[in-house]
């Protein structure tokens, strides 16, 4: 089950999802979904990341480089 949601765009914005569902062969709703997905997605991830940093920093992981050599 699906529910509807409007938005108000500004032209650009509009005419930027109307030109990207044009060349992907994709309905603008499909498109503005991926891209809410998606920002959803990077939103957790930052909320996820802010949770974890001082367990991480107590270890001593300070950067993403300290992670890839731990799990490289």
């Amino acid at each position: 089950k699906t529910s509807a949601l409007t938005i108000r765009l500004d032209r650009d914005l509009e005419r930027q999802l109307a030109r990207l569902a044009k060349r992907s062969g994709r309905s603008r709703s499909e498109v503005a979904r991926d891209a809410l997905r998606r920002q959803l997605a990077v939103l957790q991830f930052e909320e996820t990341r802010r949770a974890v940093m001082p367990f991480a920093e107590a270890r001593g992981y300070l950067t993403d480089e300290d992670v890839f050599k731990a799990i490289s």
